[in-house]
């Protein structure tokens, strides 16, 4: 592998209910505390276990939240986000930004144990055709001689 590392960035709509320890989750970042380095954007730093986003399974630690309830979050202090939250309602609708890390390694080189990638029917198929017209072609040679 050469190191380097490559996002892929989703986007999901979750609909959660709030529970009795409320959505689930805490938050971190904000214009005044910003979590990730030139991004005041939200993000979930906890998931609470058996609250609603626990449950429902699909928020993750470290996704960037851009709206609640169709209201933006960009450009809000800590404060306000954590406000925003709390007087959301029961049934919260987020706009949530899921970063998946994908890994690249150098082309044409892969580990022990790592698949290469082209599937094995791709080589055989070919070479198995190969070896049936050179068959083919001795067996109506020998027969002229």
């Amino acid at each position: 592998m050469n190191g380097g590392v490559d996002y892929l960035l989703t986007e999901e709509e979750i609909n959660l209910t709030r529970g009795p320890s409320g959505l689930g989750f805490n938050i971190v970042g904000g214009t005044d505390q910003q979590y990730v380095s030139n991004d005041s954007g939200i993000f979930v730093s906890s998931i609470k276990e058996n609250g609603a986003a626990a449950l429902d399974g699909r928020l993750q630690e470290g996704d960037k939240i851009l709206s609640v309830n169709g209201q933006d979050l960009k450009n809000l202090l800590h404060q306000d986000a954590v406000d925003l939250f709390r007087n959301a309602g029961y049934a919260v609708s987020l706009r949530v930004q899921h970063r998946l890390q994908v890994q690249n390694g150098p082309i044409g080189h892969h580990g022990e144990g790592e698949p290469s990638g082209i599937p094995i029917t791709v080589v055989v198929v070919p070479v198995f055709a190969l070896i049936m017209v050179a068959a083919w072609a001795f067996m109506r040679y020998r027969q002229r001689l």
